[in-house]
């Protein structure tokens, strides 16, 4: 058993034993879970509520954004039942991360002309109703 002190709080190691990797595996799911709901949370509140709020106004937003859902689905591998919770949340993620390297902006939501929503907002609103429609925001 190791003990080391950082920042004057003293932490012990305590052996792992090989029996216990099921609990590991376990942990990590419920971690990879937890991190999920939140990605698809945060996005939820800051894209997905006003803009599925204006597409149950808009036939033609409703129509891009389910078109988009449909790629999602696709691209996910399962486009019949529908992402889990963790590959829909991987794959905001890696959208968000793309368009943050291409210096890419949203306005502010209550500037966004849905009527004219670019590429990037109707990913991100079909993630959003994928969400939704799955039961996971």
């Amino acid at each position: 058993m190791r003990v080391w002190c950082t920042a004057g709080i003293t932490v012990q190691s305590v052996p792992v034993r090989p029996t216990l990797p099921f609990v590991y595996g376990e942990l990590s799911e419920a971690l990879h879970l937890t991190a999920a709901r939140s990605t698809l949370t945060g996005l939820m509140g800051w894209l997905g509520e006003p803009g599925l709020d204006a597409a149950g106004r808009s036939v033609r937003l409703l129509a891009a954004i389910d078109q988009h859902a449909a790629a999602v689905r696709e691209a996910l591998g399962d486009p019949k039942e529908g992402p889990s919770l963790v590959s829909l949340a991987g794959y905001a993620s890696g959208i968000r991360d793309a368009l943050i390297e291409i210096g890419w902006r949203l306005a502010r939501i209550s500037e966004v002309d849905w009527a004219t929503a670019d590429w990037p907002t109707l990913r991100l609103l079909a993630i959003c109703s994928l969400a939704r429609a799955g039961g996971h925001a």
